[in-house]
């Protein structure tokens, strides 16, 4: 019998108890696994909105982590747009709405200028794209379509008794963008009662070579009027106060089920070396050394480890895969988790099952063949 063959045997010997092991390490991966990758997707997708625009900084007030509650003048696109390599500006208002009685939260609501360029921005599929004229109206996402139940004409009530026709559907390829709502900035100013102000503008830059002039314009439009904060996308994504918020929460859920499959590793490691003390006896008399047998209960553990990532892993990508039907989520997530994290997973039940089987293999090399032998 080889080696391999006699670490599974080991396993299979306990079909309950690996069984439940399995089972704990594979809710601690698909925990780490579906969080992680939920919040990376959230990261993911709010990145590729504004680099699938050609857009190359957000401008937005200074010390705001969170983007709702940045607040600016709108006449500052003028300076903005003044500065040498500056291509286009687009201001924009955003707030985020909730629709109870349909159980979806967290819609986001743009209010922008609909110039051509913007207009031409939104894959519409149904309607038209809102024109400068429009008041009153609307554009859904088709996901956001889909779970309100409104077709084009329907009227939806953004606020109390503000009621907008639905004149266009959307359908872009980033989820964020597929669960919001477009109307016109004027309306989204007398909406909020925030007249002539934004929330911040997106900023593209001239053809050419942007990562030598990005940095420029950034100090430029920063020093054009106190209290800036000119972002690149990436950078601007890693200070929102939502998306880390979100990774952090993800992590300290995923720890505390890490310890729990690492408490369930240790405890059946612990049991088996205890219940196998007189067969780990008679390897040692026949010549296995301490190292060998320290080299068996890892690799038990480690095999478990592994099995129970490949399941957790599985449960994981269905469940992400599910939550994309759901109201309340498919306008957040993607269902797409990352190779890195899938990766990143199974290294963590690598180490799960090295600290789970480590104590248990290290209090088997112990063992006295002799007193081993005498065990009952």
């Amino acid at each position: 019998m080889n080696f391999g063959t006699l670490v599974w045997k080991n396993l299979i010997r306990r079909p309950v108890r690996s069984g439940l092991t399995i089972f704990a390490v594979a809710i601690s991966i698909g925990c780490v696994v579906a969080l992680v990758g939920v919040a990376s997707g959230f990261k993911r997708a709010f990145q590729s909105l504004y680099e699938t625009k050609n857009l190359d900084l957000i401008v937005v007030r200074a010390g705001q982590g969170q983007r709702l509650a940045s607040t600016l003048d709108i006449s500052l696109a003028e300076k903005i747009r003044a500065i040498q390599g500056v291509r286009h500006v687009f201001p924009a208002l955003v707030d985020v709405i909730s629709f109870e009685e349909q159980g979806i939260y967290g819609v986001v609501t743009q209010g922008l200028i609909m110039e051509p360029m913007v207009a031409a921005s939104f894959n519409v599929v149904e309607g038209r794209a809102l024109s400068l004229r429009d008041t009153k109206s609307l554009m859904l996402g088709a996901i956001l379509a889909k779970n309100l139940g409104k077709k084009l004409h329907d009227k939806v009530e953004i606020y109390e008794n503000e009621f907008f026709e639905v004149v266009g559907i959307f359908d872009n390829p980033n989820v964020f963008e597929n669960g919001s709502m477009v109307i016109l900035l004027e309306e989204m100013q007398r909406l909020l009662d925030r007249p002539k102000h934004v929330t911040g503008f997106s900023v593209e830059l001239e053809p050419g070579d942007k990562e030598k002039s990005i940095e420029r314009v950034r100090h430029e439009i920063e020093a054009a009027a106190p209290g800036l904060s000119a972002m690149p996308i990436r950078e601007h994504a890693d200070s929102l106060t939502e998306l880390r918020a979100a990774a952090a929460m993800a992590w300290l859920t995923s720890v505390l089920a890490l310890l729990i499959g690492t408490a369930g590793v240790l405890n059946t490691m612990l049991m088996s070396v205890l219940e196998r003390t007189k067969e780990i006896g008679i390897f040692r008399a026949i010549g296995w050394t301490a190292t060998q047998v320290v080299q068996m209960i890892l690799a038990e553990a480690m095999m478990l480890s592994m099995l129970g990532a490949m399941l957790g892993t599985i449960g994981a990508l269905v469940l992400v895969k599910l939550l994309t039907k759901l109201p309340t989520a498919s306008g957040f997530v993607d269902g797409y988790i990352p190779p890195m994290v899938i990766g990143q997973g199974f290294l963590i039940a690598l180490l799960i099952g090295f600290i789970g089987g480590s104590f248990a293999a290290l209090s088997a090399a112990r063992l006295l063949p002799t007193a081993a032998l005498r065990h009952e």
